[in-house]
């Protein structure tokens, strides 16, 4: 049975409150897991059933049971969480690659929330029940996990996950019930990165500035595109300058000199050298 997710809103930065607890951010996809009748089926947060995807995670707890959390796989290397091993998980196809990703790119089920358990809806329950339950459980493999917290202590925390490189932090209200929308009683804090670029185009059918960095010989090696960010002040005064600087077009991108400089933050790199989200931070002049 799948349960539409409680989602976060963003806070403003890093806090602290006695009335919140405070868990690291995992960074992979959301994944309910509801065992009912003994067969277990796993889901996105938008209802896509990916039971076939983790193979390792299709084992059955005591009684039914429907979780939340999120599936993730580890860098060996740096023990991190590996944002592009896991949609590689996700998007595979093919059965016999499926089964040799199990033991090459095993995932983990991270769990920060149960939603029913033993024929009852433990929905209304405040969190901080909730997580009792939830911390009692005993779980069925290495490949389950359930994500620590702290009480009160945000910025401690966000401290420590900014020094390890991770996503960031999520802080809950103690006595939020679960809700199947978004809420701030659930707020999470990203770890941002942040680069400096050049924005060498923009799409002509929607929003979007095309952006790159210098490679090692000085050529512009495109990174991304900007599509969030900019205020409507940002964008006109781009457009004021831009017509100026265009060498050129084509169907979907009119292209620029690279002369307007930008800040942006992100997730992170991925390992081909791209911008993971990256969001308009200010012009650089």
């Amino acid at each position: 049975m799948f349960i539409s997710p409680m989602l976060l809103e963003t806070a403003p930065g890093p806090f602290s409150h006695s009335e919140f607890i405070f868990e690291p951010k995992v960074d992979g996809h959301r994944l309910i897991y509801s065992q009912q009748a003994e067969k277990v089926r796993l889901f996105t947060r938008h209802n896509n059933d990916c039971t076939r995807q983790y193979p390792e995670l299709l084992l059955s707890f005591d009684s039914d049971i429907i979780l939340d959390g999120e599936v993730a796989c580890t860098d060996p290397e740096t023990g991190l969480n590996d944002f592009e091993a896991v949609m590689s998980r996700f998007s595979t196809k093919q059965a016999s690659k499926i089964t040799q990703l199990t033991h090459k790119l095993p995932a983990t089920f991270a769990i920060f929330d149960i939603l029913f358990y033993q024929g009852r809806d433990l929905r209304k329950l405040p969190l901080v029940e909730r997580k009792m339950i939830l911390h009692s459980l005993s779980l069925p493999s290495s490949n389950f996990g359930v994500v620590p917290h702290i009480e009160g202590a945000g910025e401690e925390l966000y401290t420590q996950i900014e020094a390890m490189g991770m996503e960031g932090v999520v802080g809950k209200r103690k006595d939020s019930q679960y809700l199947s929308r978004r809420s701030k009683d659930w707020l999470k804090v990203i770890n941002w990165s942040y680069a400096d670029v050049f924005i060498t185009g923009y799409k002509k059918s929607e929003f979007g500035w095309l952006a790159a960095v210098p490679d090692p010989t000085g050529k512009m090696r495109p990174v991304g595109i900007i599509e969030h960010g900019p205020s409507p002040k940002h964008k006109q005064a781009f457009h004021g300058v831009c017509q100026q600087l265009v060498t050129g077009e084509d169907k979907n991108h009119v292209y620029l000199e690279p002369r307007i400089q930008a800040r942006v933050k992100m997730r992170s790199w991925t390992k081909s050298g791209l911008l993971r989200i990256p969001v308009f931070d200010q012009f650089i002049v």
